[in-house]
């Protein structure tokens, strides 16, 4: 039985399949906020993809570009997903992720709960300056000194 080979595949099952997302309802959600977009306009998840589209996702901060390679409607190993898209993300896209990784500036992921007592000791290490020694002599005569203004 030989397999039927498909020029046109629903954008949501393709994103689904190729791994791009989790779930299929997740892909088909994306296309309703208006994060997936083909030539610069928003598809419904309904749209059919064809060998050569570039698909286009925004996740913050940084918008995706994949380009169709093949199409499939069964979700494939991690192995095989080159043979089916290619990433095809502009440098100056890669460098804005790598630049928000940077400045996240100790800022836990949302639904990480509350920082246990090492987390806060290792944030405030972080993000407090750290200009006070052991070796400083804190002890100050002023009073000794009152003839320097005089």
């Amino acid at each position: 039985m030989a397999k039927e080979v498909k020029e046109e595949v629903r954008i949501d099952k393709w994103m689904w399949a190729v791994r791009l997302f989790k779930t299929r309802t997740l892909a088909a959600e994306a296309c309703k906020k208006g994060h997936v977009m083909i030539g610069g306009n928003s598809q419904k998840a309904s749209r059919n993809v064809r060998v050569g589209d570039v698909i286009q996702i925004k996740r913050a901060p940084i918008t995706y570009s994949f380009k169709v390679l093949a199409l499939s409607e069964n979700r494939m190993g991690a192995k095989l997903v080159p043979e089916f898209m290619e990433n095809v993300t502009p440098q100056e896209q890669i460098e804005i992720l790598e630049l928000s990784r940077y400045t996240s500036n100790g800022q836990r992921d949302r639904g990480a709960g509350r920082p246990t007592k090492k987390d806060r000791r290792d944030i405030n290490e972080y993000t407090e300056p750290q200009f006070i020694s052991d070796d400083w002599d804190w002890d100050f005569d002023l009073d000794d000194d009152d003839d320097l203004y005089d």
